[in-house]
């Protein structure tokens, strides 16, 4: 299951997660309550059950610098915006429908165009097959381009 991949994963050095497009918000509720984070929905549908937290809006990549951690779950139209969040935060990225490219691109050949996305960007990512159903259940995982501060002599 994804939360627990999360856990595991990241464990403490993340404490805030956007649950990009998370519907009701399954993913949240058992992030929250089972493992202690402080993660929210952020879908402008609004449909997220009784006690999960969520923001009524479209994602961002701007909206990622509030957060440590970025999930698109099957994120439909808020891809594009998940994908870039990654030059700034670590995202997961499990795309379901292609809503990168003009082309018709199947499961592989969308996560081949946003890992190459990804490598001219100076993002790491790792394809990594989850413990849920098929067929999509297999995402991106990644973090953003290492900055190397600029030697400055007056410091």
């Amino acid at each position: 299951m994804l939360a627990e991949y999360i856990a595991e994963r990241y464990g403490r050095r993340v404490r805030y997660i956007a649950d990009v497009a998370g519907g009701q918000g399954m993913l949240t509720r058992l992030l929250n309550k089972r493992f202690n984070y402080q993660c929210e929905v952020v879908d402008p549908r609004g449909y997220v059950l009784t006690g999960v937290p969520s923001r009524r809006e479209e994602f961002s990549a701007a909206l990622a610098l509030y957060y440590d951690l970025i999930v698109g779950l099957h994120p439909d139209e808020a891809t594009r915006a998940v994908a870039e969040a990654a030059l700034v935060r670590p995202v997961i990225l499990v795309p379901c429908c292609n809503f990168w490219a003009a082309d018709k691109l199947g499961r592989d050949a969308l996560l081949d165009a946003i890992a190459d996305w990804y490598g001219t960007q100076g993002v790491c990512a790792e394809r990594v097959v989850f413990d849920f159903k098929g067929p999509k259940n297999i995402g991106l995982v990644s973090e953003p381009p290492v900055v190397k501060e600029q030697y400055d002599p007056t410091r």
